[in-house]
């Protein structure tokens, strides 16, 4: 038996300039440190191969129903996000990131057990035009969805009710009356 793969509305590309960004972010973190000042040399050359490899494996595809992220370097992850439990696509833009032209996209989802967002994905290039495709896509799905959700619904009677249901609770409240305490 074959799967058919999902089809792929919008594929996310990555602005090369990220890698910058999170190599200067380590950085002042070295030299805050004080202690991390002599590891500058190392991290710039390790920094360098790491952020480019992350890169080179970094990425967001929008489908007809979800949202599938995959990122890592030394662990791969891989999120199927759907595009209904999607509750807010928020961009975020520090002072560094604008030397850069980098924004952050960050995904927050109905059911999210962490605050924040589920993910955040940094340097997506015309991350408006993606943001916008996404939440156009989740819009049309959701219009869609409660018309085929009530197609095989019960028939309800007089008040709102299925009769079927009705009669079920009515003979489960005989069966309970009937029950010596």
């Amino acid at each position: 038996m074959t799967t058919s793969k999902p089809v792929i509305l919008e594929q996310a590309t990555f602005n090369p300039d990220v890698r910058k960004y999170w190599l200067l972010g380590g950085t002042f973190t070295l030299l805050v440190t004080l202690v991390g000042i002599p590891l500058l040399p190392i991290w710039w050359l390790l920094g360098m191969w790491i952020t480019g490899r992350y890169l080179e494996r970094l990425e967001c595809t929008l489908t007809k129903r979800t949202l599938i992220v995959k990122r890592g370097f030394f662990i791969r992850v891989e999120k199927t996000i759907p595009l209904d439990k999607i509750t807010d696509l928020g961009m975020v833009e520090g002072p560094l990131m604008r030397v850069f032209d980098i924004q952050a996209l960050s995904i927050e989802t109905a059911g999210s057990t962490s605050q924040g967002a589920l993910v955040k994905l940094y340097g997506i290039e015309n991350v408006e035009a993606f943001r916008d495709a996404v939440l156009a896509q989740r819009d049309r799905m959701l219009e869609k969805e409660p018309n085929d959700v009530l197609v095989d619904a019960p028939e309800p009677v007089d008040g709102g009710f299925n009769a079927e249901a009705v009669a079920l609770l009515r003979d489960i409240r005989d069966e309970l009356k009937n029950r010596p305490l």
